[in-house]
């Protein structure tokens, strides 16, 4: 995945800051605890939201924790659940498909990284496979799909946003009540297809150095490797749409004590990241960082 989904800390009160970096470290605890310690370094913001979507628990119950990142100050981790379980399955098996794909799309050499990120997550992944064998279909299949249309060089930003966003969707199948499902399907789509447009938005200049497929030069005026203000204002409106939908489909299930947090992340954190890919900014460090 690609570590663009956060919240806006700055309107979560301390609690939910805590609940949500329970629900980050309790997931980076999880992967190592089902997969060994090298399945740690595929950890990011986006499975720790896909880990949030997926609990279906009434309560989160959490300790505090040194681990060899933080091994002086104790941070909030998550006790084992069902839901960071599944989403340690589901984010191996996303990590080896776009491994495969990295492995694909940059030859020999340009994919040494991929083959060794590969080598390192393989017994992860055979695992993981095994746990959640429909889910790994679905990604394989739905990534040839997506790989077949960048071969084509497809004109069309939605058939390429839409195939990612239903293998997002898939991972929705792991919730047990029907109508939660629905939801989740939903917001997950939408989610995925946020997550396509803004990758190739954060990509589009290197992209365009090295040759690399990407949408949107072929549907936005670009100018000296970045979109012009209106192409800009374009895709952003495209994007604002899917944040819409989710956010609409947020808004018809309960989801207990997380709700804030989630609301954070469809209500200011995407626009928030959006907004920084699409003004070139998202990579900058923070000022108090620089000094």
């Amino acid at each position: 995945m690609f570590g663009y989904v956060r919240p806006s800390k700055e309107r979560l009160s301390q609690e939910e800051q805590d609940r949500f970096t329970s629900a980050y470290c309790g997931l980076c605890h999880t992967l190592q605890r089902r997969y060994g310690l090298a399945a740690r370094m595929i950890l990011n913001y986006d499975l720790t939201f896909l880990a949030i979507l997926l609990d279906e628990s009434d309560t989160c119950t959490y300790g505090c924790r040194r681990c060899i990142v933080h091994p002086l100050r104790k941070r909030p981790c998550g006790d084992a659940s069902v839901a960071l379980d599944l989403a340690a399955d589901h984010s191996v098996i996303l990590s080896w498909w776009q491994m495969q794909d990295g492995i694909a799309d940059h030859g020999f050499w340009g994919g040494l990284k991929y083959r060794l990120a590969s080598g390192l997550l393989r017994n992860a992944y055979e695992k993981a496979r095994k746990a959640q064998p429909a889910f790994d279909e679905n990604t394989r299949v739905l990534l040839e799909e997506l790989a077949a249309l960048e071969r084509e060089n497809c004109p069309s930003i939605d058939r390429v946003a839409d195939t990612f966003a239903r293998l997002l969707a898939g991972a929705a199948e792991a919730a047990r009540d029907p109508i939660r499902k629905r939801v989740l399907q939903q917001m997950l789509y939408h989610l995925g297809r946020w997550i396509y447009l803004t990758d190739a938005a954060d990509d589009l200049g290197k992209d365009l150095q090295t040759g690399n497929y990407n949408p949107l030069p072929l549907r936005f005026s670009v100018e000296n490797e970045k979109l012009t203000e209106e192409g800009r204002q374009d895709l952003a409106g495209t994007m604002d749409r899917s944040v819409e939908m989710m956010a609409a489909a947020f808004e018809l299930a309960d989801f207990g004590v997380w709700t804030e947090i989630i609301r954070s992340v469809v209500y200011e954190g995407l626009y928030m990241v959006g907004n920084a890919v699409l003004n070139g900014t998202f990579h900058q460090r923070p000022a108090r960082e620089k000094k």
